[in-house]
């Protein structure tokens, strides 16, 4: 780990990308993209960032730089919302218990994810910041499909809780669309990739994804142009989530056939339905200043940071109510049809 962290943030400097952590805001059954309003929603997901987040998130209704007291993330004008499905081990016996998240590499705040915003690998890349009620969507959670799996949403298998030896930029070398299918001693990475295209004009969109696209030739680390349909460069949003699979490595407590017994919190064993959820929340202009001076890592001037104790601190009471299987083993999972 000790080599590992210098090269990491070499890296991360090297690409002018931000790359910093917020905690576990709460774990709630409740979507206020695509299900607004419903308590609870279809499946349970895993949030972080600002405490305004609730059922209910409509642009004319709130504001979350106004709405909120208070962000798990490190920058702290960022009160932005990120969530993801969890992650539930299914024992023999048909119980299920929720996977812990842990922190990323490098990061000091309590589990949660680990958020990056790539300004582009190009000197001269404008990138235009994401406007006041901006929200998106990447995935499909519904989906069973390797091939339908987007090229930027991946599972890493790690070696160990180390990283060691690093495996490379997300979604490549021995990255899977769906669950890794062996025991993991380092547990699972889990990446999530947006989009970095926009149509320019809307904030939203009945899928939550006709508003954004991928470049149109290449790629966004390459510069690729993006496509005449969705003319302005975003920045990429990009999600890591560490589940800590160790404890639920014996084989024997797996099924019988020996295959793998994670499923998502949707009722998906196959980890195709891997997707998450951005809704936009930067305080002011702020995220525009990081994106025209280059900002890097978790501590750049020109953004305001608090301490990794402050972040840790921001949480958010569940409003579904459901036990999310952290100390009991659940009969089923929270709120999915199996």
């Amino acid at each position: 780990m000790l080599l590992l962290l210098p090269l990491l943030f070499q890296l991360v400097a090297a690409q002018e990308l931000m790359r910093f952590g917020c905690s576990q805001l709460t774990i709630d059954q409740i979507d206020p993209l695509v299900e607004p309003g419903n308590v609870p929603s279809a499946h349970m997901h895993q949030i972080v960032g600002g405490n305004s987040f609730n059922a209910s998130m409509t642009p004319a209704q709130l504001d979350p730089p106004t709405a909120a007291t208070c962000t798990s993330c490190t920058y702290s004008e960022d009160f932005s919302n990120y969530w993801t499905a969890n992650v539930y081990f299914k024992a023999r016996n048909g119980t299920f218990k929720r996977v812990p998240q842990v922190v990323n590499l490098g990061l000091g705040v309590k589990a949660g994810m680990t958020i990056y915003y790539i300004r582009g690998y190009q000197a001269s890349a404008k990138v235009t910041a994401f406007p006041k009620g901006f929200r998106m969507l990447v995935g499909d959670p519904m989906n069973r499909v390797a091939g339908k799996v987007p090229k930027g949403l991946c599972w890493r298998c790690e070696a160990n809780m180390q990283q060691n030896p690093f495996g490379g930029a997300p979604c490549t070398g021995s990255d899977t669309p769906g669950f890794p299918q062996q025991a993991c001693n380092g547990g699972w990475r889990m990446t999530v990739t947006f989009p970095s295209c926009w149509d320019g004009k809307n904030t939203d969109s009945p899928d939550h994804r006709s508003h954004v696209a991928y470049p149109a030739s290449g790629t966004f680390e390459s510069g690729g142009a993006c496509p005449s349909t969705h003319p302005v460069k975003i920045p990429q949003v990009m999600y890591e989530g560490i589940f800590d699979t160790r404890q639920y490595n014996n084989k024997a407590d797996w099924p019988t056939d020996g295959t793998q017994p994670f499923y998502l919190s949707m009722g998906d064993n196959t980890g195709h339905g891997i997707h998450g959820d951005y809704l936009f929340g930067w305080k002011d202009d702020a995220l525009q200043k990081a994106m025209d001076t280059k900002c890097a890592g978790d501590n750049c001037a020109a953004l305001k940071r608090q301490s990794d104790a402050q972040a840790i601190a921001c949480t958010k009471a569940q409003a579904s109510k459901y036990d999310i299987g952290d100390t009991q083993w659940l009969k089923t999972l929270p709120g999915a049809t199996m």
